[in-house]
């Protein structure tokens, strides 16, 4: 009787793409919540390194995060 289960596909480790666009995506929502809780916890405005930080490292983090599941999503013919 032959064997029919076929043996899954061994797991791949995470793809640097990935933990690069969710790292950057990590640090800028950090930077966002910093904005927010510097005016709660000081009387001092936020640095404007830390808008910057938040305006480039979000959008960049999740257009990463899209081009690797469009890229990792494809299938080979």
């Amino acid at each position: 009787m032959p064997d029919s289960v076929s043996k899954p596909a061994p797991r791949r480790s995470g793809h640097p793409l990935l933990y690069t666009a969710l790292g950057l995506f990590a640090i800028g929502l950090l930077a966002i919540v910093a904005i927010f809780l510097i005016p709660l916890v000081s009387d001092s405005d936020p640095g404007l390194w830390l808008y910057l930080v938040a305006m480039a490292a979000t959008p960049a983090g999740l257009l990463l995060a899209i081009v690797f599941a469009l890229w990792s999503g494809r299938r080979a013919r």
